[in-house]
């Protein structure tokens, strides 16, 4: 059913604090500052809130707004050659969020889309794992979740998404895994998931070495489960990743899906006229474009009320307004979901020369720093997804 939310009334009515669960706050009061560990449930559930690379995006007072306690980021392996992986900013704020009582995921990201993977017994290849030296004692039982990958089938030649990938992923893995067992112990409280799977609803993506990281993650014991990121151009694209790796897991084995959206979706609908009664109310020629409404927002952000009839003038965007809590109750219902965790602000790259071609990321964001003015205090205003975010903690 479509429904109206308005944002002006969700900044005025919702409270600005969201108590912690008690499993949460018991990380809060571990002796020097570090998280209790804590086994994760088999299939938790949980909808958390994503920052990718902008960890340092990061404000508690918009997290407990939202009412998670889940803070997922990625850290880039090549920032390790650049200092003490702990001051990286990734890594600070994801330990802080422990710390303070939240629960955590990082990715370990490899980005090899302008370089070969390095072969086994090479000095590249010790160089890699000379960094993961240096990057797991600063987060192993510090982290609950360890994803060993961001998005290994985009961040690689796409000559090499072949075995070569495989060989790569599954030698760093292995590391991290022995690493663990003996600086971490039997009871260390960081959970490892392989990650993530791309666009499994297009039959080219499930290729042979998507066969063999699947076999990987089953056949592998101190793996978890597997981590995907169903960006889809609609919701019923989501069905075929979760076909592509239930079958494919161990009964005991959980999944992640730590970024999704209906991105290629929103981007159908860039060059979609703008709604008369927008254009005319706020004072936009007749034949204006999705796109350059969103380019005038970022120019000059909207007030709350403006992004809010924006959006919810536009049938587009309307037919769509259930994706959250239907994509969260698919996942659900598989009985198999770990923690999900969704795009929770906008940044900066997401609206750098934004035009009619630009991968509209920013629509998916829980909070919209960039589009619609400031709450006051360094507050970011609410997007329309908040009102489900929150709704779906309950679970």
């Amino acid at each position: 059913m479509l429904r109206r939310l308005s944002i002006v009334a969700l900044t005025a009515t919702l409270a600005a604090v969201s108590p912690l669960t008690p499993a949460a706050n018991a990380n809060a009061n571990a002796p020097g500052g570090k998280p209790v560990t804590r086994p994760l449930p088999t299939a938790y559930g949980a909808l958390g809130a994503n920052y990718n690379q902008n960890l340092d995006a990061l404000d508690y007072r918009e997290l407990r707004e939202s009412g998670t306690r889940w803070v997922r980021g990625f850290y880039p392996m090549p920032a390790t050659d650049a200092g003490d992986p702990a001051e990286h900013f990734a890594i600070s704020t994801i330990t802080d969020a422990g710390r303070r009582g939240f629960d955590t995921i990082l990715s370990l990201k490899w980005p090899y889309n302008s370089a070969s993977f390095p072969e086994p017994g090479s000095a590249a290849m010790a160089a890699e794992l000379a960094r993961l030296d240096r990057v797991l004692p600063t987060v192993l039982n510090k982290v609950d979740i360890l994803t060993i990958g961001n998005e290994p089938f985009i961040e690689s030649l796409p000559a090499e998404r072949d075995e070569r990938l495989n060989v790569f992923y599954e030698a760093v893995a292995r590391h991290v895994i022995d690493y663990r067992r003996e600086h971490c112990g039997a009871d260390c409280g960081t959970t490892l998931y392989m990650g993530a799977l791309n666009r499994l609803d297009l039959a080219d993506r499930r290729t042979p070495a998507a066969e063999r990281w699947m076999t990987f993650v089953r056949e592998t014991p101190e793996i978890q489960g597997v981590d995907i990121h169903p960006h889809i151009p609609a919701p019923e694209n989501a069905q075929p990743f979760l076909d592509f790796i239930l079958p494919r897991m161990r009964p005991d084995q959980t999944y992640l899906v730590t970024e999704f959206s209906l991105v290629w979706y929103w981007k159908q609908h860039l060059q979609d006229p703008v709604s008369e009664e927008f254009a005319k109310r706020y004072g936009f020629a007749a034949d204006t474009k999705v796109w350059q409404v969103i380019k005038a927002a970022i120019d000059e952000p909207f007030s709350p009320r403006q992004w809010d009839d924006f959006l919810t003038g536009s049938p587009w965007f309307m037919e769509q307004a259930d994706f959250l809590s239907e994509q969260m109750k698919l996942y659900r219902d598989t009985g198999r979901l770990a923690v999900a965790t969704y795009g929770f602000k906008q940044d900066d790259l997401m609206v750098t020369d934004f035009g009619p071609n630009k991968d509209p990321w920013l629509l998916n964001s829980v909070f919209v720093p960039y589009t619609v003015k400031s709450r006051g205090d360094g507050l970011a205003a609410p997007n329309y997804w908040l009102k489900d975010f929150r709704a779906l903690q309950r679970h």
